[in-house]
């Protein structure tokens, strides 16, 4: 038996599912502590990633001051 999407779309509401796929995450996920990361560490980690001086590129030619 064959059904067009449309016809899928109301078996499924009729038996009271929908046309939705389930979130990919790990069950052992702790969003309270993956919020706290991004608003506390993430910002120190990439705020680490800045020279805190010019510098340069070229190994063979270095800044000048």
């Amino acid at each position: 038996m064959r059904h067009t999407d449309e016809g899928t779309c109301r078996l499924l509401k009729r038996h009271g599912w929908s046309w939705q796929q389930p979130d990919r995450r790990a069950i052992e996920r702790d969003d309270d502590a993956a919020d706290v990361w991004k608003k506390e560490v993430r910002p120190l980690v990439r705020a680490s990633r800045r020279p805190e001086a010019d510098g340069s590129s070229s190994r063979t030619r270095p800044v000048s001051r």
